[in-house]
């Protein structure tokens, strides 16, 4: 009988050498032996089922979930961007995800699949910060959100004002001013801000600076303990990179999935709600994103982008149809949370790009 090492197999169904070793240990590779203290598995033996993400679709409470609300967050669309996910077969063993932003699939996958290598990436840099610090400082954080919590939680609503914009004057002077030695602190401010701002929002000024007042939740979970802590256990062998999406070239190839997740286009002229960083990004950085979308289609990546759809405003409008016409373009049912109308609030298309 032929055999191949722990590595080769971990190549071969896309999944860590680590893992392919625990499922040895666990006899769930039919013939697998141990010679020395490397495991060999037959050629031709299966790739295991994963018992972990049946365990994660039965038990809600072991995913792990987003830490920030983010604008154009896509956990409500999860079930429909999930039907994309192209890892069943083995063959696609690496993730990236350019716009990381709140990161709801970049968890949804986390929780479900055990790749080998993830690439996550955002031009923010006080988002990749917090990514950064959760991963690598958690006991440092919580001991600081749990400081915050326990300081705003007991306040009147005057006094919350008060304590929310001292917080907020901190946070936007370590952005401006800020060295390494507060990332552990900008980071506390950034989730801080997150539970108790308007509607979740992350919104700068032309300047730069966090400009979004203060919400009114009764009882804001600001120190959330177990997902963080969940979270930055996901995030170990994550590669974080803060900058523009194009960084991302070099680790994509034929054998990975790229989610795409960009600022998106305006349905209306009143509507542009994109300064998630002082730049805006217009018409020309969508069709300067779709250039490069097709740059990674012909590397032989999957990909699936989403985006608003013009339609809901203008049946004529064709934009996204021009500029991704080589690519399969569907229409899904989506709510739009964010807008100070709530009357503004309901149903709407989105787009799901796709070049499978």
């Amino acid at each position: 009988m032929e055999y191949i090492s722990a590595k080769e197999a971990a190549n071969k169904w896309g999944i860590s050498q680590r893992r392919v070793n625990v499922l040895c240990s666990e006899n769930r590779v039919e013939k697998a032996i141990m010679v020395g203290n490397i495991w060999i598995i037959p050629a031709t033996a299966e790739k295991p089922v994963d018992a972990r993400s049946l365990r994660y679709l039965k038990h809600f409470d072991k995913k792990v979930k987003p830490f920030l609300k983010w604008a154009g967050g896509k956990s409500q669309l999860i079930l429909e961007i999930e039907k994309y996910y192209p890892f069943k077969k083995g063959k696609i063993t690496k993730y990236v995800e350019p716009f990381v932003g709140g990161g709801a699939v970049l968890f949804d996958i986390l929780s479900k699949y055990d790749l080998k290598e993830v690439y996550i990436n955002d031009i923010n840099a006080e988002l990749i910060n917090t990514y950064n610090v959760i991963r690598n400082d958690i006991n440092e954080l919580i001991e600081i959100l749990y400081v915050m919590q326990n300081t705003f939680i007991p306040l009147e609503n005057d006094k919350r004002k008060v304590y929310y914009l001292e917080k907020r004057n901190r946070f936007n002077y370590l952005k401006i001013n800020g060295d390494k030695s507060t990332n552990i602190e900008k980071a506390a401010l950034m989730i801080f801000l997150n539970k108790t701002c308007f509607n979740g929002l992350f919104r700068v000024n032309k300047k730069g600076l966090f400009n979004v007042p203060i919400g009114s939740y009764k009882n804001p979970l600001i120190c959330d303990e177990k997902n963080l802590r969940a979270v930055s256990e996901k995030l170990k062998n994550v590669n974080i990179v803060c900058g523009d999406y194009k960084m991302t070239a070099d680790f994509i190839d034929e054998n990975t999935f790229v989610y795409f997740d960009p600022p998106y286009r305006p349905i209306t002229e009143t509507a542009s709600f994109t300064a998630y960083t002082e730049d805006l990004f217009n018409d020309e950085k969508q069709v300067e994103l779709a250039k490069f979308v097709d740059d990674m289609h012909r590397k032989g990546a999957k990909i699936v982008v989403s985006n608003s759809d013009p339609k809901n405003s203008n049946i004529e409008d064709n934009f996204f149809e021009n500029i991704y016409s080589a690519h399969k373009i569907t229409r899904v049912d989506a709510t739009r949370m964010i807008n100070s109308k709530s009357e503004e609030r309901g149903k709407i298309k989105e787009l799901i790009i796709s070049n499978y």
